[in-house]
């Protein structure tokens, strides 16, 4: 029988990026194979929430947990009344950090382990606080779910932790925002990015040290060298970062790199999906959702061997060392190889099937059964 799962939600953070959308891919499918939910989230989240899970319990935590002090500190504190008042027997906390006196089974997804491996690549505060929360999970959590064999084995190595108390459940992609899209798809998409049909090469995420942006500007800047018509580099999503802003003041002026910011999940398909090349050399990822949803667009992928990305890209996307010159020249390679790019946008599209939610959804569940066991 399954158990009754309270998922704390609340710490789904204001920028709405990957984390967002495990939940919330999670949450839709664990509705779906019957699951009997609890979902404690922000006031502003719990529509949506009703409506991604119509079977579940959502339960809006106070206003003042959008600030992140005050959540932890209600997380420890409130949220494991709260847990038993409402009938929990197992928490999901889906963002490294759990509360420490709940008296229930509790479940900690630890999304990648990078911020002991490479700290340099983080900012320290965070840094700080995640590697604080990793450590307690991997020695109080009944479970933690990792989305990668790497992540895994890393977990193992860094921290020692007990592998015989650790689930591997894959990510997957919501086919209804990341699809081939239409030719209005892009054509929204690219409008908004100021490119009016011009080609171009496309980067989303989050603009952190270890995506290695500054590196994709300047060997995307190689790469184009003595093109007629080069393509135009295009970085969605993220902050302005200080390494590039500096890697775009070396460029020449042939050199057009585009940087509209965050993008909606209405345009995201679209500008994924119009791209000749969507590029993302990260240094590290515990899963790398970028590049399954950009698979999942159709669009062919340029990504490096580091740490998960291999278990997601497989051999259906074009893999690069992290250098810029490295990138230069297998993105120089793949813009000369037009039958290369539909090579691997066919492929990807094949291999982005094989990770659904549901399939996610069950992983958990199996976790959940083994934390109250």
């Amino acid at each position: 029988m399954m158990p009754r799962v309270l998922i704390d939600a609340a710490a789904v953070p204001a920028d709405r990026g990957a984390l967002i959308r495990y939940v919330d891919g999670l949450t839709g499918a664990l509705h779906r194979a019957g699951a009997d939910l609890i979902i404690v989230c922000q006031r502003a989240d719990a529509d949506r929430y009703s409506r991604l899970a119509p079977s579940a319990r959502v339960i809006p935590g106070p206003p003042s947990i959008t600030n992140r002090s005050t959540r932890l500190t209600w997380e420890q504190t409130s949220l494991p009344v709260l847990a038993q008042q409402a009938g929990a027997q197992v928490i999901h906390a889906p963002y490294y950090s759990m509360p420490m006196r709940s008296g229930l089974p509790t479940v900690v997804t630890v999304h990648d382990v990078t911020w002991f491996t490479d700290p340099s690549r983080h900012g320290l505060e965070k840094a700080s606080y995640i590697r604080s929360a990793t450590r307690t999970a991997a020695r109080r959590a009944n479970r933690v779910i990792v989305p990668s064999k790497a992540t895994r084995d890393e977990l193992i190595r860094v921290l020692a932790a007990d592998p015989t108390r650790i689930d591997v459940a894959y990510h997957g992609v919501d086919q209804a925002i990341f699809h081939p899209p239409s030719e209005a798809e892009i054509k929204r998409a690219t409008n908004r990015c100021g490119l009016h049909g011009r080609p171009y090469v496309a980067f989303l995420g989050a603009l952190e040290p270890r995506k290695n942006v500054p590196n994709l500007i300047r060997g995307f800047a190689r790469a184009v060298e003595g093109m007629t018509d080069p393509p135009a580099l295009v970085i969605g999503g993220g902050v302005h970062e200080e390494d590039v802003d500096a890697a775009c003041r070396e460029l020449a002026a042939t050199v057009r790199v585009v940087r509209p910011g965050y993008l909606s999940n209405g345009e995201i398909c679209g500008f994924l999906g119009g791209a000749q090349v969507v590029a993302f050399p990260s240094m590290g990822e515990g899963f790398g959702l970028p590049v399954l949803e950009a698979m999942a667009c159709g669009a062919p992928v340029l990504t490096t061997h580091r740490t998960s990305l291999p278990e997601v890209g497989g051999d259906a996307v074009a893999y690069t060392e992290p250098d810029a010159a490295a990138i230069a020249v297998a993105l120089r390679q793949l813009l000369d190889a037009p039958e290369r790019l539909a090579q691997l946008s066919a492929a990807g599209l094949a291999r982005a099937r094989e990770f659904t939610w549901d399939a996610s959804a069950e992983a958990h569940l199996g976790a959940y059964l083994r934390a109250v066991e």
